[in-house]
């Protein structure tokens, strides 16, 4: 039975969690330039200027298109928040930073076949209150988040690339330390999963 949040709504303006698993639930990342490669491929295509191949065909520049509003890349998944401004964006961002990124695992690591497990799963964020949670659940996913490299959190803090815009995010708090109180909250974090869990788009039926 397919997964419930498998992209069936294609909507402009929109915002939508976004995850995807290895094939047999096996890691995608394992190491530091594994992580790295990852996130230059949402540069590639999500930058100021439009990028290139080698040969000089350019890339999707997509940037007028689509937001990376946070990220988390784990062993084997990873989330993104994504506002999708003109309808097909996502589907197009995703699939050129999924096909690439098989394509340079499998060179590297000599093996073929399928990287993930299947299409990329995504969920429409129906509420405000649901993109604030969803953004601190993206954060917090790893133990020792505020410690954890591959996420967009240090960014918050420190000042994003052009690729990331966590303005939408900070502005529903009204300021950064706001929402830094925000994940920190681990009580109301916690309360919070029960309320969400079945939008989540790495929920399972």
């Amino acid at each position: 039975m397919p997964s419930r949040n498998i992209v069936k709504i294609d909507a402009p303006n929109s915002y939508y969690h976004v995850y995807a698993r290895g094939h047999g639930r096996k890691k995608i990342f394992r190491d530091d330039e594994d992580f790295e490669t990852f996130t230059n491929l949402f540069a590639r295509h999500l930058s100021i200027e439009p990028a290139s191949d080698l040969y000089g065909k350019p890339y999707a520049h997509l940037r007028s298109d689509i937001d990376l509003l946070c990220y988390c890349q784990m062993g084997n998944h990873f989330h993104l928040l994504l506002y999708q401004k003109t309808e097909g964006s996502m589907s197009r961002l995703m699939r050129g930073i999924m096909t690439s990124y098989s394509m340079y695992f499998n060179k590297k690591y000599k093996s073929s076949g399928a990287l993930f497990e299947s299409r990329y799963k995504a969920s429409l964020i129906s509420s405000e209150s649901y993109l604030m949670h969803v953004s601190r659940y993206i954060h917090l996913n790893p133990k020792g988040w505020k410690a954890y490299p591959y996420s967009s959190i240090h960014s918050y803090y420190l000042g994003p690339p052009e690729w990331l815009n966590p303005e939408p995010v900070v502005e529903l708090f009204g300021s950064l330390p706001k929402y830094a109180d925000f994940l920190d909250d681990y009580m109301d974090y916690k309360d919070s999963l029960s309320d969400i869990e079945d939008e989540l788009a790495n929920r399972l039926d």
